[in-house]
């Protein structure tokens, strides 16, 4: 096409409720510029957290996200613990573990049926459907606000935790909520067959750039509510007080959110990583579910996220059901909450729905915070999108202009960035 000129600027995509831009310039297939901006100003919290003491700690990092809040709970205790020479009980770990996978339930929800399925399906948002796949809505809420339901059971409520402390629980869950929750999680098994069932008909765009991966990883389990260690697909280990020998964090010109990259450059966490990494620890069920939906352990495809997450929210739902008859099948005990603060530096290092979550926490001997380090999936993440991008443009210049918007919104939202789980839609306006 001589002399066609494509000019898209996506304006204020969303990020951790905050807004970014896309933009592409090219003239006879060379691009000329391409990015993912992000405009939203620094949001501060580690320095926020600077000279507060060690039990403000976790109720501020968890008001980081409004939809992740139960991650960076997590890992603000596990660097609490690790700091203080912590080791919580196993009861403990069971309450926070059935709060954490409510969590990746009620956000994997959010996006796989909210965000990403009105792009296969055609229509512009989740509206359209109520008319067209009725029962599919009515499905997306039951799983999400069960989700939700199991994070208020074990912490209070979803959004900002409020009992989700070092060492033990501040409250334990009454028995008949508990076993109300269970109930519904058997049949919950239901509406993700049917989920599994609607995604086996979607088409994921054609497209494969190979990255290296990263997620947590444990020997015990897969890889999700606490990193032993850091593991890459190439089958590297970094210990988790060591992650900066593995993670550069550094700034770009465009973007108000730091980039990452490895040894190796670009990198991406989230689900599809986890799955490729920590596949032989993938409950049987979940994995049945992957074979349904044909995602391997090597995809390189970054639009297979969301198969992941639908894969992961198997997963997460079975180990749910498990932890419930764990504390069902026993009397819940009451735990003194006696922590002691000391000197020293902590790293706590979990997964968010969208991928490695670390908190790197030093105390002085007064139990206040001297040093805050968080590194977000997202940020992570933006510089593997851009490289997507760089990889994804040159095979579809030559397609019409809303195809080419499609195909960078739908890249965008598959890594399911908090730039996507905003509440409003991409909107896109292309002049030639």
């Amino acid at each position: 096409m001589a002399d066609r000129k494509i000019s898209i600027f996506v304006e204020e995509v969303c990020r951790v409720e905050g807004h970014g831009n896309i933009v592409l310039n090219a003239t006879d297939g060379k691009i000329e510029e391409l990015r993912l901006e992000i405009t939203e100003s620094p949001r501060l919290f580690e320095a926020f957290m600077l000279g507060r003491r060690w039990d403000e700690a976790t109720h501020i990092a968890c008001r980081i996200c409004g939809i992740c809040s139960i991650a960076h709970s997590t890992a603000s205790v596990l660097a609490i613990e690790d700091a203080f020479g912590i080791e919580p009980s196993e009861q403990t770990i069971a309450l926070r573990k059935i709060a954490y996978h409510g969590e990746m339930i009620q956000s994997h929800v959010l996006h796989f049926y909210y965000l990403a399925a009105p792009d296969f399906l055609g229509v512009p948002s989740v509206i359209p459907l109520i008319q067209s796949h009725p029962e599919e809505v009515k499905r997306a809420l039951r799983l999400k606000r069960l989700g939700n339901d199991l994070c208020k059971l074990i912490v209070g409520r979803h959004i900002h935790p409020c009992a989700y402390l070092p060492k033990c629980m501040p409250k334990l869950p009454d028995p008949a909520a508990m076993e109300a929750l269970h109930t519904r999680c058997l049949d919950a098994r239901r509406d993700l067959d049917a989920a599994v069932a609607l995604f086996s008909t979607l088409k994921l765009p054609d497209f494969d750039r190979p990255t290296e991966c990263l997620a947590s990883w444990d020997p015990d389990e897969y890889g999700m509510y606490r990193a032993v260690k850091i593991k890459s697909s190439n089958g590297d280990m970094t210990d988790t007080r060591e992650y900066k020998t593995k993670i550069r964090e550094f700034v770009v010109p465009h973007s108000h959110a730091k980039h990452a990259e490895t040894e190796n450059g670009a990198y991406m966490v989230g689900a599809l990583a986890r799955f490729k990494i920590n596949y032989d620890q993938l409950h049987p069920k979940a994995k049945e579910v992957a074979q349904a939906l044909g995602l391997t352990t090597d995809c390189t495809n970054p639009y297979a996220i969301t198969v992941a997450q639908v894969v992961e929210t198997v997963h997460s739902l079975e180990e749910t059901i498990k932890y419930l008859e764990w504390c069902l099948g026993r009397e819940l005990e009451w735990e003194d909450w006696d922590v002691k603060p000391r000197a020293g530096r902590g790293v706590g290092i979990t997964e968010a729905p969208r991928g490695l979550l670390i908190h790197d926490y030093t105390f002085d001997d007064g139990g206040k915070l001297t040093n805050v380090n968080c590194i977000i999936p997202t940020n992570q993440n933006l510089n593997n999108i851009e490289h997507d991008f760089h990889a994804l443009v040159p095979q579809i210049i030559e397609r019409p202009d809303d195809e080419i918007r499609l195909l960078l919104e739908m890249l965008v939202r598959a890594y399911d960035p908090c730039i996507s789980c905003a509440t409003h839609m991409l909107k896109v306006e292309i002049k030639r």
